[in-house]
């Protein structure tokens, strides 16, 4: 009996894969778009920051203190006459340096204690989850005003504590990926055929384990930036006259009932950076996450 075009079954359509997928990303997340746009925006006046920053942002001007917006200072100026404009363009340097470095820190140190963890089993993995259950024990804000007060003040002090402060929550990520992988049965195949350990894990687990990690690096560089801005509005992070925003934000306190614009200016692009990157780190979490993905 033949068959007729109209009694075989209808293919299902095939998953969006490849360039194609890649550049409809940016159709199907408008907001995705829109965040990138502005990180790019970021990134790159950080990068020229001397070139489009109209004036020296340590430079101090007694003639224009507390100069409102516009005219020569489009952002004012604040107590000591220095332009708010170019403080927050040098000041987006300094977050996204703390912010990308930091976060690389609390990731190479979560890789390392993570596969330890999770590969380990014992009384290896118990000491190493008590001291990653320590560390998330404490908010990352906590930690780092910990690590400061022993580390000191300074730009690469606040790097090292904020780094510090978050190697839990890589670590548990990197040790319950790293379980998941132990138990396949292509790695107790390759136990017994007796090939060293340290060649498992380089071609099995890390493959499995170093995409999920660097998808989390993206979502905790907003966190990592935002610590560093709460150490410096404390007083114990960067040191004035270093153009930070958490530092700007302190010093307009004292003025914010007559120059309001000395802490809204460089708060204003402080939340609009961590809302950028927030967005930008789900965006990539939900287009590339494995576990999302598959339940999808």
């Amino acid at each position: 009996m033949a068959v007729t075009d109209m009694d075989r079954p209808t293919p299902a359509p095939a998953a969006a894969t490849g360039p194609g997928r890649q550049s409809g990303l940016f159709v199907r997340r408008p907001f995705f778009t829109l965040a990138l746009i502005v990180t790019l925006a970021y990134m790159l006046a950080a990068i020229f920051a001397p070139f489009v920053a109209p004036y020296d942002p340590v430079q101090q001007n007694i003639d224009a203190m507390m100069a409102p917006p516009g005219g020569a200072h489009w952002l004012g100026t604040d107590s000591y006459g220095q332009d708010i404009l170019s403080r927050i363009i040098y000041g987006a340097r300094y977050a996204l340096v703390i912010g990308f470095c930091s976060v690389l820190i609390g990731a190479a140190g979560g890789l390392v204690i993570g596969l330890a963890a999770g590969l380990s089993g014992g009384w290896v993995e118990w000491a190493l989850m008590r001291l990653i259950d320590s560390i998330l024990a404490l908010p990352s804000l906590i930690m780092a005003v910990a690590f400061i007060a022993i580390l000191g003040q300074g730009v690469d002090k606040v790097v090292i504590a904020v780094g510090l402060s978050m190697i839990g929550p890589f670590a548990r990520t990197v040790r319950a990926d790293a379980m998941q992988v132990r138990v396949q049965l292509y790695i107790e195949a390759a136990l017994l055929m007796s090939i060293p350990r340290w060649q498992i894990i380089a071609r099995h687990v890390l493959p499995n384990v170093v995409f999920p990690l660097a998808v989390q690096v993206t979502i905790r560089i907003s966190e990592a930036i935002l610590v560093s801005s709460s150490l410096s509005f404390l007083g114990i992070g960067v040191t004035p006259p270093t153009p930070d925003w958490g530092l700007m934000i302190a010093e307009g306190r004292g003025f914010v009932s007559f120059a309001p614009w000395m802490s809204a200016m460089p708060g204003l692009a402080l939340a609009l950076l961590l809302i950028a990157l927030s967005i930008l780190g789900d965006g990539i979490r939900e287009e590339y996450d494995p576990k999302l993905r598959g339940g999808a």
